[in-house]
């Protein structure tokens, strides 16, 4: 147990370390040229002053470092908060963000959302594929490590984070530890793997805008989820609401932040009790207690722009400030995930690790070389690349690699991408299928979830073919 003065020098904490990650990021040139945020530095930092390495190595109970710098109290308010942060990170997805009409979002998105649901369901299936064979028959995983490349790999190490309560309802204790490391090995495969065939597209003459590269351009990745414009109009309305409320602006638009996780909240209840009176009763499915919540947040978060730009009060929303929440939440989420990982647990896995990290890697450099001109009809490896970041870290080094490859956007590369996200986000990378992986692994076996997740890919590579033809015809 812990007081409440605990959670706050918690967090004093964490703020004292990702300054200290930021100075060292900043000072150490490899971790510059990596972009490598400052909140995973700072997550390290935490980790090697833990009980498990600092504690590890002084191995004398009766030190006042036994359980290294940081007292018992201050980890286990850690090791509760990247489950619930990570609800904020998706409750801010949307709320601020106009929804176009779905005429448009199709046209512009459709051919980004089918190939980033085939990098998706292929990290099932290749999971799913190394699970059968190798992972539970040589190194004795459970079956639901196969759903850990998808969960790091799309998801991140917010995913990672939040899906460790999952892991423990269905008694893969490793589960946690393990997919914060792979979310870790695919955010710096990403940066490395989408540079080096940025340089590769250039040099085939696959990449057709001739731009300097990112670090020529100053741009710096832990700044680059805070730069979405706005209307003028919408900042003067926004401006003469916050002088007649008297309220700070940050304050109202965590409010809004709230509203969307209580929507979520709501949801779930619902989809329970729904759950206990009909293919949950007894001894049926029960899929819905092993859901966490952040996924239903982001529907919330859905919900409550629908409802702002329905009563036209969506200027009341700052979405610069709501990313800024987001990134917040998303680093505490980070430095806290990473500071209670447990190294005798990715020592013992050391192998189905290195396995699972090579395929994840191995299958979307594959599908980004050899589908995204057959999925995407124009500037097809520039648009590809920020898929290929987001399956392999999270959202932001898709962005990172976009402003890399194309900085002032002459391929539409942006709008296509954010636009994907309300037809990819609520399914993978976090979505609801994300949630249910793991407990419907456990549930119906290996081999049908690999039947279902193989329809699935190829129901999404025939479509992005035809739809690609479809749209190279119109134009």
């Amino acid at each position: 147990m812990f007081k409440l003065i605990d959670v706050f020098w918690a967090y004093i904490l964490i703020a004292v370390l990702i300054l200290v990650g930021r100075f060292i990021r900043q000072r150490i040139g490899i971790l510059r040229s990596l972009f490598i945020p400052s909140s995973v530095v700072a997550g390290a930092i935490a980790l090697l002053l833990g009980p498990t390495a600092l504690g590890a190595i002084i191995q004398n109970p009766e030190s006042p470092f036994a359980n290294g710098l940081f007292p018992e109290a201050i980890l286990t308010v850690w090791q509760q908060s990247p489950s619930i942060f990570i609800n904020i990170v998706f409750a801010t997805l949307f709320i601020g963000q106009s929804i176009p009409g779905w005429g448009m979002i199709w046209r512009q998105a459709s051919p980004q959302a089918a190939f980033g649901q085939a990098l998706g369901w292929g990290q099932y299936v290749i999971g799913l594929i190394l699970g059968i064979t190798v992972l539970t028959p040589i190194f004795n995983l459970p079956p639901i490590a196969a759903a850990l490349i998808e969960i790091s790999f799309e998801g991140g190490h917010g995913t990672a984070a939040g899906m460790a309560e999952t892991f423990d309802k269905l008694n893969f204790d490793a589960g946690s530890d393990l997919s914060l490391t792979l979310a870790t090995v695919g955010l710096v495969s990403g940066i490395i793997a989408g540079t080096i065939l940025i340089n590769w597209g250039r040099r085939s003459g696959r990449i057709q805008i001739d731009r300097e590269p990112v670090i020529e351009l100053g741009i710096d990745v832990d700044s680059i989820h805070t730069h979405t414009p706005e209307d003028a109009n919408i900042t003067a309305k926004r401006d003469k609401l916050f002088r007649e409320l008297l309220i700070d602006p940050i304050t109202l638009n965590f409010s809004f932040v709230g509203v969307a996780v209580a929507f979520g909240w709501l949801i779930l209840q619902t989809l329970e009790l729904i759950e206990s009176l009909t293919w949950g009763r007894g001894d049926g499915l029960k899929l819905i207690p092993y859901v966490p919540l952040f996924p239903i947040a982001l529907i919330g978060g859905i919900l409550v722009q629908i409802l702002l730009e329905a009563v036209g009060r969506s200027y009341m929303v700052s979405r610069p400030l709501m990313e800024r929440i987001g990134g917040l939440a998303l680093d505490v989420t980070i430095v806290t995930a990473l500071a209670t990982i447990s190294l005798t647990a990715l020592g013992e896995n050391l192998a189905p690790l290195l396995i699972l990290s090579v395929a994840g890697i191995a299958w979307n450099v594959f599908v980004y070389i050899f589908l995204a001109p057959r999925l995407i009809p124009n500037y097809a490896y520039e648009r590809g690349l920020g898929d290929l970041g987001q399956s392999m870290g999270v959202t932001a080094t898709g962005i990172l690699l976009l402003r890399m490859v194309d900085p002032d956007n002459r391929s539409g590369a942006f709008e296509c991408f954010a636009y994907k996200q309300l037809l990819f986000e609520p399914i993978l990378g976090g979505g609801l299928f994300t949630a249910a992986a793991p407990p419907l692994i456990d549930r119906y076996g290996s081999m049908s979830i690999l039947l279902l997740t193989s329809i699935i890919l190829v129901f999404w590579l025939i479509f992005g073919i035809w739809n690609c033809k479809q749209l190279q015809k119109q134009e």
